[in-house]
């Protein structure tokens, strides 16, 4: 059997959920369907909005979040997956670098929407296929992101056709063909970083989207490659550079069913890059009682090895950041948990203070030594006060991480304020329920109901 016979065989294997990873399933549903809501309510969600004017389709299609509108599923999950990333705010298996509710989440409602399929099938494919791309990320060390390619987009692009293909039906032989055609439409580069462009929200819905196209070109009976991972030219090789990927990936292969990762993906409490949430956290309790943004003299960041390209390089330009492009810089994100005390949603929608700028400019960074980067997400950071006063706090891994869960209430909380004007409590409450209750319906039509009423462009009139 080759490498893609063991995994379809793996992911067939899967009998049921165990009760805690359709808990965490659910739960991350809950998570990623209320941030695609908060970001169709700001400006970063604003293209996706007026993109969904051109595709809706009336009285049938899957649920466009946020709009009360519907579409083909394909386009459906372009748009979902693009809200639900826009705020860096949805979930990351932090091991792995995977943002994977929002290319997986995106294609498994749309489909099963589309399909008629019952909440636990939906459920089901969303975790199994969360483990698959959990597994890759795994497999290559930080490889992808190293050559430039995004996990969630690349990888995300074939675990989505596995979705597809498994909710439309389609045998074995389909599985593999979608999930080969897949590979042929995997793209996402971290070149928007050059200038804080906004096509990186792009990245999972087009994921998604590729997977149900890829899923339904071979349901026509399209074919693709049957060595997805460990041919010359197949994903690790290729998007990783990385030679001993497919043998990895092989190790982890096995155990799937077996070992799950679902109950370890990460959280997001602060609506930016995941890498910098540990040092929003370290600054927010070494100025809890002071000292004032004024009163410092210099802030000194120790960031991991594998973090620093993204959220310090190029530095000026960092400590000059504003709007989208401020959410994967180090030194203002900081600077705006001191001078203004938290890090929201808002923080972005508006320019920063100029005391924002003027503590980044007073802070410097330097490389986190014994860093455990990616598997936990680390920070330490030294604030020097007044009368020579230097304080210093190292956080060992990000909160919401695996190692510090958060509890359901918070996790609720989130939701209800991502909603925020657009619905009454009693009917986010309802959609929580049905979210979290996914695995006990018949079909999605509860869900599907729920999602027309909300509009964030009914909200803003």
């Amino acid at each position: 059997m080759s490498l893609l016979d063991d995994l379809l065989a793996a992911t067939e294997g899967v009998a049921s959920l165990p009760p805690e990873v359709e808990a965490a399933a659910s739960s991350h549903l809950v998570d990623i369907v209320g941030v695609a809501f908060a970001a169709a309510r700001t400006s970063a969600g604003a293209p996706w909005r007026r993109y969904a004017g051109t595709i809706a389709v009336g009285g049938c299609g899957s649920s466009v979040i946020g709009t009360g509108t519907t579409a083909p599923a394909a386009d459906a999950a372009l748009v979902n997956g693009g809200l639900m990333h826009s705020l860096e705010y949805d979930d990351t298996h932090t091991g792995a670098i995977a943002h994977g509710s929002a290319v997986l989440a995106s294609t498994a409602i749309a489909v099963g929407e589309a399909e008629g399929r019952t909440g636990r099938a939906v459920l089901a494919a969303y975790a199994v296929w969360y483990e698959v791309l959990i597994r890759l990320g795994l497999s290559a060390a930080g490889g992808f992101q190293a050559r430039g390619f995004q996990l969630t987009s690349v990888g995300g692009a074939l675990c989505a056709a596995g979705i597809a293909a498994t909710l439309k039906g389609l045998d074995r032989g389909g599985v593999a063909n979608a999930v080969g055609i897949a590979l042929s439409q995997a793209s996402g580069v971290f070149a928007f970083l050059s200038n804080g462009a906004t096509v990186k929200s792009m990245h999972p819905g087009w994921a998604a989207h590729s997977g149900i196209k890829a899923a339904e070109m071979a349901a026509a009976g399209l074919t693709g490659p049957d060595r997805h991972f460990d041919d010359p030219f197949g994903l690790f090789r290729v998007f990783a550079g990385d030679a001993e990927g497919a043998d990895r990936f092989a190790g982890h292969v096995a155990d799937l069913g077996h070992r799950w990762h679902l109950p370890e993906v990460a959280f997001k409490f602060v609506p930016c890059c995941h890498y910098i949430h540990p040092f929003v956290e370290a600054a927010r309790e070494l100025t809890r009682d002071g000292p004032r943004a004024e009163a410092i003299g210099a802030i000194r960041l120790f960031v991991p090895e594998g973090a620093a390209p993204i959220v310090c390089d190029p530095w000026d330009a960092k400590c000059r950041a504003t709007g989208h492009a401020a959410r994967w810089s180090l030194p203002v994100v900081v600077a705006m948990q001191i001078v203004d005390g938290a890090v929201g949603l808002e923080s972005f929608e508006r320019a920063p203070r100029q005391g924002v700028f003027d503590l980044a400019d007073r802070t410097t960074w330097r490389p986190l030594e014994n860093s455990r980067f990616p598997e936990r997400f680390d920070a330490r950071i030294e604030i020097d006060g007044p009368g020579g006063d230097t304080r210093t706090l190292r956080i060992d891994d990000v909160y919401g991480n695996a190692s510090r869960p958060p509890s359901e209430a918070a996790i609720l909380a989130k939701f209800h304020d991502n909603l925020g004007p657009m619905v009454d409590p009693g009917r986010a409450s309802r959609l929580a329920g049905a979210l979290r209750g996914m695995g006990g319906l018949d079909d999605l039509g509860p869900v599907r109901a729920l999602l027309a009423g909300i509009s964030a462009l009914e909200a803003q009139e």
